[in-house]
Order: structure tokens, then sequence, then C-alpha cells
């Protein structure tokens, strides 16, 4: 099975990657190749941000690899976060913190308040570098909503659901959210590669 470097320290986003691409690549996260940086996100897009990841560890390791980076973008608030949805309420980053800057913004704002999750994924392998974007609509809660996942999950309902990520189980979201479609678009340009 071939192995690829995922450049994160965030845990979440490591298991949920191992989790839907079991069985097809192996995931390795930064930890195991010994790198314990914080890798600057300072590029203004999620394609910036995760390319920059991309190449500080490929650069420094040789090795192939991936990054992404997500953003919800809350159409009220004209598309912010965005690029800064994990700093959203100020370093150092702090998941709680940010859902509640986010639901005091949109505390005036009628539902339904549209929003949408985008994650970019930057793989540089012996090619070159590619690009896979999965983008997922949806609501923003009143409030949170559920004890799983990670980030904004309490409080984003994807459309066509009445339930928050983080109520909805790890199963159901890995095959529906921003980021199983893009990692979905990675694993299928792995496949295809081989």
């Amino acid at each position: 099975m071939e192995k690829l470097i995922f450049a994160t320290n965030n845990p979440h986003k490591l298991n949920e990657i191992r989790h839907i691409l079991e069985g097809k690549v192996e995931i390795v996260g930064l930890d195991e190749i010994g790198c314990r940086e914080d890798i600057p996100e300072t590029a203004d897009t999620l394609q910036g941000n995760a390319l920059l990841k991309a190449e500080f560890v490929h650069k420094r390791y040789g090795l192939p690899c991936f990054a992404d980076d997500t953003g919800l973008e809350v159409e009220a608030l004209d598309r912010a976060p965005g690029v800064h949805s994990a700093r959203y309420a100020g370093e150092p980053t702090n998941a709680d913190a940010n859902v509640r800057k986010l639901l005091e913004a949109l505390s005036s704002v009628p539902h339904p308040r549209k929003a949408c999750f985008r994650t970019v994924i930057a793989l540089i392998d012996d090619h070159g570098k590619h690009f896979f974007e999965g983008k997922i609509e949806g609501t923003i809660a009143s409030e949170c909503r559920g004890s799983g996942g990670f980030g904004y999950d309490p409080v984003f309902i994807p459309e066509g659901h009445t339930l928050s990520f983080a109520e909805m189980g790890e199963e159901t979201k890995n095959q529906i959210s921003h980021r199983a479609l893009a990692v979905a678009q990675l694993r299928d340009f792995l496949l295809c590669a081989k």
C-alpha cells in the first residue's frame, strides 16, 4: 500500500482522512516523521495555505505529501471567517471560541443563515502539484448541537439534512463532508496514477 504524508498536526483531521482512505493509501502524520513544527498559514486563500504546508514538508523531507486547508464561508458575513476559520477568534486557535464568535456575529441574522464549508487539498508528488476541492452548502444553527466532530461541526447543518455534522456521527459525515469530497478526488487521482 502506498504511503503518503499528510501535512497536519491536527489529530481530528488525521483520523478523519485515515478513515476515509482506509485500505487505499497509508496516511502518515507529521508527528510520525518527526515534524513537530507549526507550519505557518500566511496565504490569503485556502489553496495558498494548503500549498504552503505541502511545500514545507516536501522541501524539508523530500517525500510525497498533501495538505489541506478548510474554511467556513458564511453568506451574511461576506464569506467570513473563510481562510481565517481556524483563527477566527484569534491566537491561539480555539474551536469553542471560534464558534462563540461566529454565533455572536450571527445573533441578529435571521434564518436560514446560509454557509458553505470548503476544503482544498494540495498534493505534491514526483509529477508536480495537484489540487482537489470539496464544497458543501448548508446553514448555521442558532446554538451548538451534538458532541461529535470538531471545529464548527456543532453549528453547521449540511443542505438536505436536519442534523449538524456533530450530531450525525463520523460515518455519515465522512460520506458527505467537504473534506470527504476533496479526499475522494485525491483518492481517485492516486488510484488512477498507479
